[in-house]
Order: structure tokens, then sequence, then C-alpha cells
């Protein structure tokens, strides 16, 4: 046989291993970067002074790691003495750790100090006085979203999405009422911890608008990967359109199969839990419903907001997410259909 002819399973194993070495790096380096959820595209002056900080240190540290092996390799290569050269004296070697490792940080590490130091007081500073105060609360595994007024009482409330207005600033006090919750939106604001029994502030302004994807960033639990959050920057007319719908109570059905949805709910165990205002649902511990239908997902971004998704919420909601607060329900066909009707009409 001919060795030096082509072999296509020599070939496919190379191309194999090829793509075992070059798709891990490949996911590794860009399986993180989304539209949505991607610190690198900064949609708000705070995100852009931290996007500024992070390019700074990557493109620093990124300087230092190629000298760094280019030191390697001329010790190594100095070291055999190649090409007639002679290798590193004890002078020249105590000059190269002299100046790599005591006169490039303490130049390096001093700028990037004040520069974060910089960012971060910009960051924590009072947001302006005409800025919308939200507060919001984590939970085991959702968030609670409060909008106040200016004698900070709760207008409206919602769960797991935050609509704020382009171009305005915006005051989240942020809470928790179990453990420590992160509060992050990559595309607009650092990360601020949700401490119990104390109140932290961050603000932020979106510059356009656009649907931007937030996370707990700080372990929770069980559910901790499954507790997100979606921001929706709109301008300013659509925002104050969505916040009136929001303040107001659930509309009366006047339909009989919604009629009978909403006595399924009121006479169900989910009273004790959720409330819809205009109702006698007055439950605190779980998401307010007065608004469901007009949320993008359920269970805190697990899944996609739909009539299917909701039914398979109700009946079995560990087999969804498991260790959530909500108990399974066990509804018939009969009490089903109606509820899930009646839950579709509350947007």
């Amino acid at each position: 046989m001919n060795q030096g002819a082509w072999n296509p399973g020599r070939s496919g194993g190379a191309r194999c291993r090829v793509k075992r070495v070059v798709l891990p790096i490949f996911v590794l380096l860009f399986g993180g970067c989304s539209g949505v959820q991607d610190a690198t595209n900064p949609m708000s002056p705070q995100a852009q002074m931290l996007a500024n900080l992070w390019w700074a240190m990557c493109i620093v540290a990124t300087l230092i790691l190629l000298a760094v092996m280019v030191a390697l390799l001329t010790g190594v290569w100095r070291s055999r003495g190649r090409r007639g050269e002679a290798p590193l004296n004890r002078r020249q070697s105590r000059n190269l750790v002299l100046a790599g490792g005591v006169i490039l940080p303490a130049i390096v590490l001093p700028i990037v100090l004040i520069s974060s130091v910089s960012i971060h007081r910009e960051l924590s500073a009072e947001p302006p006085e005409n800025a919308l105060t939200v507060e919001v609360i984590g939970r085991r595994w959702w968030w609670e979203i409060r909008y106040l007024d200016e004698q900070d009482r709760a207008v409206a409330v919602t769960a797991n999405e935050i609509h704020i207005p382009v171009g305005r600033p915006v005051k989240f006090l942020l809470k928790s009422r179990d453990v420590i919750h992160s509060f992050w939106v990559p595309n607009l604001s650092g990360k601020m911890d949700l401490i119990p029994g104390q109140t932290n502030t961050a603000w932020l302004t979106a510059d356009r608008a656009g649907e931007f994807r937030g996370q707990c960033a700080e372990f929770c639990g069980i559910q901790h990967a499954n507790m997100a959050f979606w921001v929706v920057a709109e301008p300013s007319e659509v925002f104050s359109n969505w916040l009136a719908r929001e303040r107001a109570p659930a509309v009366e059905p006047a339909d009989p199969v919604l009629a009978r949805g909403q006595q399924v709910f009121l006479s169900s165990p989910c009273v004790l839990c959720h409330s819809i205002r205009g109702t006698a649902a007055l439950g605190r511990v779980a998401p307010d419903l007065t608004h469901l239908a007009s949320r993008r997902t359920l269970a805190a971004g697990t899944l996609p907001n739909n009539r299917g998704n909701l039914a398979g919420w109700i009946l079995d909601p560990q087999h969804v997410k498991p260790g959530n607060k909500m108990p399974p329900v066990n509804y018939d066909a009969e009490s089903l259909h109606p509820l899930l009707s009646y839950l579709e009409s509350l947007k």
C-alpha cells in the first residue's frame, strides 16, 4: 500500500481531534455572549463604565501575558546557548525579575485600583431627583417588583419583569425576604447583593429600548439557576401606558367561562399565597397575578408564558422547577380549562 496515499480514516480522526480541542475553547470564550445578557454590550452609562474598565483590564492582562510568554521563551532559548548566545547572567536575571515583578506591577496595579475606585464612586452616587423608584424583593426563587410613588407607597406590583422608561434614571431599592440574592442585569448594571434585613440601593439609566435578561448572581439554593427576570426598557409614553394598566385592578369577567374560571381560582388553595387585585385573593407570599397574562415568562424566566406551560406549571410545578415553594394542585378538565382561560384574560 502506498504510505503517501490519502487515508480517509486518518484524516477524519485528525479532524475529530481538532474539533475536540477547538470546540471547548470556542464554547468557553463565546458561550456566555448573548445580546440580551452580555456585559460587553452596554446599554446604559453605568454598564458602559464597567465595560470600559473590563476591556482596559483585559487588554493590560493580555499584554502582560504576552510579555511573560516572550520572557519565558527567551529564557529557555538563551539557557540552551543556541546560535552562540550566552545564557542570561545573574545580573540580567535579577534585572528582569525586578522589572517584571516589581516595577511593572507598581505601575499597573495603582492605575487599575484608581480606575476601579473612581467607577465605584460614580456608581454609588445618589440618583437624580427625578428618578423612578422601584423596589425589588428577592425570594426563593422569584422576584417581587413594586413601583413606588413619592411617598414610598406601592402603586403597582408585579413579578419577574421590570419595565423602565428609556432616558430616565431608575432607582432600585433591593431587599431580600429569605437568603442573600444578587441583582444583576449585565447589559445595564453591575451586581448588587440583596441582604435580609438590609436595603441596598442601585440605579441606572437605559440608553435605548430593548429587552434585557437579568439573573440572580449569588447562589441561593437549589433553583438559583432558574431565578431570572427581564428588564424591558421602552419609550416614556409606552412605559406610562404600561404602568397605568399595571396600577388598575383585574377586570371583572363578563364571559361565563371566565367567571367560572375566577370561581375555581377563588375557591382553591391558590388564594392563600397569590393575590389578584379587585378580588378576594389577597395572598402575599407568591407572585401577584393581577396582570399575569401580560408577562413574558412563568416561574421567574423558566418558561414562556403560554397556555400549555401555564397548565403544566399549575398541575406539577415540582416537575418544572424542583424544590420551589409552589405545591401541585390537582384540577380536573372541567375546572382547569376555565381557570386557564381566566388567567389568560388577566392582561
